[in-house]
């Protein structure tokens, strides 16, 4: 599971967003399963598009996937559900 993380500052840094921020090594585009427990619910978000690290398998979810990813996460909140396992699409 991960969580969202603030990429601002990492892509300034490495502009091309090719090495990890905490180990160095190499990133490659992949997909990630996002959850969050709001208390009243558990959402679970499958296929996010993110960066992941080869070696020490740090991710990152750029930052319009994630304003993608909280819409995502509000309407399933909406739907009243305890818990909700939606698939990330664009």
């Amino acid at each position: 599971m991960s969580s969202v993380k603030d990429t601002m500052g990492i892509w300034s840094k490495n502009p091309d967003g090719n090495r990890c921020a905490m180990c160095g090594g190499k990133n490659h585009m992949g997909e990630t399963t996002y959850s969050v427990d709001l208390g009243e619910s558990v959402i679970v978000v499958r296929n996010v598009p993110a960066r992941i690290c080869e070696v020490c398998g740090e991710e990152w979810i750029e930052d319009g996937t994630a304003r993608e990813l909280e819409n995502v996460v509000e309407t399933a909140r909406k739907s009243g559900s305890q818990v909700e396992i939606v698939a990330f699409t664009r």
